[in-house]
C-alpha cells in the first residue's frame, strides 16, 4: 500500500511540474498579448529566430524550456523599453553567441557551418569516384581470355541452358 502511494505521489508529481510550466508560459503570452498585441507579434517575430539554447533545434516559439520562458520574456522587456528588433537580436548574439540565431549570418566564424555540407558531400562524391574507377581497373586487369577447353565448356553449357 505505502509502495502505490509513493508511487501515485512521483508520479503526479512529475506531471504536474510539466504542466504548471506550460500553464504559466501560456498565460503570461495570453496577458502580454492583451496588453500590447503590436508589441506581442514583434515577440513572436523575434522568437521565431532565436533558437532555444536548452531544445537547440527550436526557436524560443515553439519551446517550453525554462531557459525560453526567461528569453521571451527578456525580449517583452526590451520591446517595452522601445529597442528595435536589430538591437534585441545583436544583444542575444553578444550575450550567447551566434548559435542563438536559428539561421546563423554567413560571415567568416560561419563559414564551415554553411560551407560544411557542401565540402563533405564533394569529398564523398570524389572519393567514391576515385575507388570505382580504380576498382574497374582492377577488374579489367584480372580477367584473362579463356582458354579454347573453357569456351568449348561454356558454349555447351549455355546450349543446355537454352535448350533443355
Amino acid at each position: 500500500m505505502i509502495v502505490r502511494a509513493l508511487f501515485f505521489a512521483f508520479f503526479f508529481a512529475a506531471i504536474g511540474v510539466p504542466i504548471s510550466a506550460q500553464a504559466s508560459s501560456a498565460t503570461e503570452a495570453a496577458l502580454a498579448a492583451a496588453d500590447d498585441p503590436v508589441a506581442e507579434k514583434r515577440l513572436q517575430a523575434l522568437s521565431k529566430e532565436l533558437r532555444c539554447l536548452v531544445c537547440q533545434n527550436e526557436t524560443i516559439a515553439d519551446s517550453n524550456a525554462e531557459l525560453a520562458s526567461d528569453l521571451r520574456r527578456e525580449i517583452r522587456g526590451m520591446i517595452h523599453q522601445g529597442q528595435s528588433d536589430q538591437e534585441i537580436i545583436d544583444f542575444m548574439v553578444a550575450r550567447y553567441g551566434d548559435f542563438v540565431l536559428y539561421r546563423p549570418q554567413v560571415k567568416g566564424a560561419t563559414l564551415l557551418l554553411w560551407g560544411g555540407p557542401l565540402v563533405l558531400l564533394l569529398i564523398g562524391v570524389s572519393a567514391l569516384f576515385i575507388y570505382l574507377r580504380r576498382r574497374a581497373g582492377r577488374v579489367g586487369d584480372t580477367a584473362a581470355p579463356l582458354s579454347a577447353e573453357e569456351e568449348s565448356r561454356l558454349a555447351a553449357l549455355l546450349k543446355e541452358t537454352d535448350h533443355p
